[in-house]
């Protein structure tokens, strides 16, 4: 029986199951995220129904949040203050400790995505790098020499407050801060209350995209002075909208202003604020990467 590796992308909108090895071997299903014990209940079903063909050695769970990573908690592993409706304290790591005896690791959907892009992506070589999604909420991760950036919790990158453009007049998409923070302001989420339709259904030409890309990049000169990161990526479903890439490093460049101490320049704009080299696989071959991590621990 072939031994594998399982991996879960949990976020606000869909979950993404995995079983395999890596990049040219693994299997996945997707499914919309609905309640938490239905979408956990699909996410069991799918690895018991992989586990009668294979030997599930360890899982790797990278989930929206805030989520809390602090080991010696009495909430560890629990999706604590949410926006996503009915998941706050939502346990995502018991059900699956209980149900596999198996070693499992949770971390950030995003934390797993900069994982994925650290191990088979295009930042292998690079001692820093800053991750963002920007989906139905936005996230953020900072590897540094191969380690996830995290303090007394992980970093809420999402939730930087920016100051309001004189022309916005939108209330804002964050239960929490409304119309103050990064994701409040322009998550797909925010986007769609903006306008009335998905991100994904606007058309180029329409100027929301201005509105987006100025705040994108006010948030990305935020994070280069704090972090001075080698490469910014950015994945999420806001970001399919190609054009944004262009217009965020115009505005990243006009808001530095020359004043810069990262490696940032004009000529390699394109490679230092880029998409994900493993395009949308950067999360679940993070959770495998994962998996693979939290099983050499156990026989350490």
């Amino acid at each position: 029986m072939k031994d594998v590796f399982g991996s879960i992308e949990a976020g606000g909108t869909k979950f993404v199951c995995a079983v395999g090895l890596g990049p040219e071997q693994y299997v996945s299903e997707t499914f919309p995220t609905t309640s938490p014990r239905e979408t956990i209940n699909k996410a069991i079903d799918f690895f018991h129904h992989h586990n009668k063909k294979r030997n599930l050695k360890a899982i790797g769970i990278g989930t929206f949040g805030p989520v809390d990573l602090i080991k010696d908690s009495a909430t560890y592993g629990y999706i604590t203050t949410t926006p996503k409706f009915n998941w706050e304290n939502t346990n995502m790591l018991s059900p699956f400790q209980d149900t596999f005896k198996i070693p499992i690791a949770i971390e950030t959907d995003v934390n797993i995505a900069a994982l994925g892009e650290y191990t088979w992506g295009d930042t292998k070589s690079l001692s820093n790098f800053l991750y963002l999604t920007i989906g139905t909420g936005i996230g953020g991760a900072g590897m540094i020499n191969g380690s996830f950036l995290q303090g007394d919790k992980h970093p809420e990158m999402g939730h930087v407050f920016l100051p309001k453009l004189k022309n916005d007049n939108f209330d804002g998409g964050c239960p929490y801060h409304n119309d103050r923070c990064f994701e409040g302001l322009v998550s797909g989420t925010s986007i769609g209350l903006r306008c009335g339709v998905k991100a994904s259904e606007i058309k180029e030409a329409d100027e929301v995209w201005e509105l987006v890309a100025e705040y994108i990049s006010l948030a990305l000169v935020n994070y280069i002075y704090i972090l001075a990161p080698q490469k910014i990526i950015i994945g999420g479903g806001v970001m399919k909208q190609k054009h944004l890439f262009s217009r965020v490093r115009s505005n990243v460049v006009k808001h530095l202003n020359g004043y810069n101490h990262s490696i940032i320049n004009q000529e390699n704009l394109d490679d230092y604020i880029c998409p994900p080299s493993l395009n949308e696989n950067s999360g679940i071959l993070g959770g495998l990467a994962l998996a693979k991590m939290a099983y050499i621990e156990k026989d350490s």
